[in-house]
């Protein structure tokens, strides 16, 4: 491992104490009706967080394998405000935290025997994949698998971990955020991502219809809430409005390049959809956009960091939250005027890009090193006083 790496934060999350592979089993938070807050401590609600928001991408996963209780209290204890789970389904209709349903590099199927025949071709978003897929497993079966690290040349600290945790339940998800905030006097949110509505529902399911279940359940379907629920997918987010009284709130997600899939037959790209006048529109079905990072600061043609667009005040103007992804501490992730040496798995200037960001007035970003977030937004904050 590069010696110069920022410290992970062990002795934070060490903090909490409780084992992070095991699913944490515990009931629901009391809900205060006065002030409708999710309680990590007396009185404390979603608004009491620090901002700009601090959001773990897949948990701490530049540390742990991603979409792993372990990497989530990772993250907590780094001092991450929300974590983020991505939602795809089992055979059996569950809700489990995988980044794609293709899980051939998030697990260790392929070295499971077992599960050789399982090995399949589908379309996914209209491309043809190979690989094992999720709804082809049950919840019991996918519980015999482990997490791996899919980027395990980059990142040596994160891949010693493979073949230790669980893929956990949005549920088991769920039930940790609610211990974690009670065991650190803080509410911790969390920000799921509901991944390939337009397959799931090929393949028989209704992802949105169990996400809106589960939120109430969980005390978690109203506006106040620590929750939002994330897509690629305009459709998915109209979904959850229309067709299952959805309250909390919702973020779409875009990219620099190309369109939702759900939307691809209309020939819609994201550009059209963050216009000042789309924003405008799509505020009576959204509450935020999660754009790429380069939405908002592009990069220049030697991929040195640019200028700021107007996409956050434009966002701002029709009462939009704006929360751009990603942002990784490795070189090779990095503008290359941000960089540190020749090693793509070396930490570059990491802090310095999430302060150039945060000072765009963005309300939160998302970080695969948690702490490397926090630390940008204390040093701002710092300097504002």
């Amino acid at each position: 491992m590069t010696p110069t790496k920022i410290a992970t934060g062990v002795l934070a999350a060490a903090a909490l104490a409780a084992p992070a592979a095991a699913a944490v089993s515990a009931p629901a938070p009391a809900l205060d009706t006065q002030t409708q807050s999710v309680t990590g401590g007396p009185g404390l609600r979603e608004t009491d967080m620090i901002r700009p928001l601090v959001v773990a991408h897949r948990g701490a996963s530049g540390y742990r394998p991603e979409h792993t209780l372990a990497a989530y209290e990772l993250a907590v204890g780094q001092g991450a405000d929300y974590i983020e789970p991505d939602l795809v389904m089992t055979r059996d209709g569950v809700l489990v935290d995988r980044h794609e349903p293709e899980i051939g590099g998030t697990t260790d199927v392929a070295q499971r025997p077992e599960f050789a025949d399982r090995r399949t071709t589908k379309l996914l978003d209209g491309v043809r994949t190979t690989g094992w897929f999720v709804d082809d497993f049950t919840l019991a079966e996918l519980k015999t698998l482990r997490a791996t690290e899919r980027l395990g040349e980059l990142r040596e600290e994160s891949a010693m971990y493979d073949g230790r945790f669980e893929v956990p339940t949005f549920e088991e998800v769920l039930r940790q955020r609610e211990e974690l905030s009670r065991r650190t006097g803080r509410v911790i949110g969390v920000i799921p991502e509901i991944k390939h509505s337009t397959y799931l529902h090929a393949e028989g399911f209704d992802p949105e219809r169990e996400v809106a279940r589960l939120a109430r359940k969980h005390h978690l379907d109203h506006r106040r809430a620590p929750l939002w629920v994330q897509s690629f997918e305009l459709t998915a987010l109209k979904d959850l409005r229309e067709q299952h009284g959805f309250r909390a709130r919702t973020t779409f997600l875009t990219t620099a390049k190309g369109g939702p899939f759900d939307l691809s037959g209309r020939g819609t790209t994201y550009a059209q959809l963050t216009t000042p006048a789309a924003m405008k529109d799509l505020s009576r079905w959204i509450d935020g956009y999660g754009p790429e990072k380069s939405q908002v600061i592009p990069r220049r043609a030697d991929g040195s960091l640019g200028t700021p667009t107007t996409f956050v005040r434009d966002a701002h103007a029709v009462g939009l939250t704006v929360m751009p992804w990603t942002f990784r501490a490795e070189n090779s992730f990095l503008p290359t005027d941000y960089r540190v040496g020749d090693d793509p798995s070396h930490f570059g200037r990491a802090i310095d890009e999430a302060r150039a960001f945060l000072e765009t007035d963005v309300d939160g970003i998302f970080c695969d090193q948690p702490d490397v977030c926090v630390q940008a937004r204390t040093e701002m904050l710092h300097e504002r006083g």
